[in-house]
C-alpha cells in the first residue's frame, strides 16, 4: 500500500494552510519527553494493530483527531487492507523501543511530526506519525506504517570474469 494513502487526512490540512506561511516557518523541536514519545508511538501503532486484527477501525478513528475522524471505519479498513492482507503483526512494538529518525518536531501548521522504526527481525517496522493538538492532548492525525529491511543489503557479487586457461 502506498504511503500517501496511509497518511490520512494530512493532505487536506496541509492543502488548507497558506503555502507562504508554511514556507516561512521552519519546524521547531517539540517539547515532549521520552516517555511521552513512547506512549504516543506505542498506543498509535497498537491501536492500528488491533484494528487490523479485528477489522474494526472505530476505536482507532475515535481516538484520533477530529480531522482524522472524518474517515469512516469502512474507509479506514480499505486504506489499511494491505497491512491486514499481509498479516502484519505490530504487537512487538509494545516491548521494543522505537528508534527515531526524525525527532518530534512542531511543523508550521502546529502539528507534531515524528518518524522512526522498531528494529525487529527479520524486518523492521517503519512508521511516520503526525499528531494534532486537541484539547491539550496530542491526537493522531496521520499514520504510515510499512516493513523495511533490518540492515543494509550488500549489492550482488559481480559475475566472474573469464580468464584464459593455460595449456
Amino acid at each position: 500500500m502506498r504511503r500517501s494513502s496511509q497518511m490520512l487526512a494530512l493532505a487536506a490540512l496541509l492543502g488548507a494552510a497558506p503555502i507562504c506561511a508554511v514556507a516561512q516557518q521552519a519546524p521547531k523541536p517539540a517539547q515532549i519527553d521520552r516517555n511521552g514519545v513512547l506512549i504516543l508511538v506505542r498506543t498509535s501503532l497498537i491501536a492500528l494493530d488491533q484494528a487490523n486484527k479485528t477489522g474494526n477501525y472505530t476505536v482507532l478513528r475515535d481516538l484520533a483527531a477530529p480531522a482524522f475522524q472524518t474517515n469512516t471505519a469502512a474507509r479506514l479498513g480499505e486504506i489499511f487492507a494491505g497491512l491486514r492482507r499481509d498479516n502484519l503483526d505490530l504487537s512487538g512494538v509494545a516491548a521494543l523501543d522505537p528508534q527515531l529518525t526524525l525527532l518530534p518536531q512542531i511543523e508550521a501548521n502546529g502539528m507534531m511530526h515524528m518518524t522512526g522504526f522498531f528494529p525487529s527481525a527479520p524486518s523492521q517496522v517503519n512508521f511516520d506519525l503526525l499528531y494534532a493538538p486537541v484539547g491539550g492532548q496530542w491526537r493522531l492525525f496521520g499514520i504510515s506504517v510499512r516493513l523495511g529491511q533490518t540492515a543494509p543489503v550488500a549489492p550482488p557479487a559481480p559475475p566472474p570474469v573469464a580468464t584464459p586457461q593455460k595449456r
